[in-house]
């Protein structure tokens, strides 16, 4: 059985053009979760060239696969648990 490998598509404005901050995160942009990376590639492009005029409005691909597994003792986000 292989395993899906899920992307999700998000974006807003930044706080600055140098940062990944969102200046108002409950504006958040969601745009979708994707069944394989094409298909969010593709997605974050349409949103990214619809909002080419606005410089610090960024869209994002997020590996929804690679954030956590709990079968693993240690995962790149296993940090983030309080």
């Amino acid at each position: 059985m292989t395993q899906q490998r899920l992307h999700l598509v998000f974006g807003g404005e930044l706080i600055d053009t140098d940062s990944q901050e969102f200046a108002d995160p409950s504006a958040i942009h969601v745009v979708g979760v994707f069944p394989d990376y094409a298909s969010a590639f593709a997605a974050w492009k349409a949103n990214a060239q619809r909002t080419v005029d606005s410089a610090q409005t960024r869209y994002f691909i997020a590996h929804l696969h690679r954030l956590y597994d709990e079968k693993l003792a240690e995962s790149p986000t296993g940090e983030l648990r309080a």
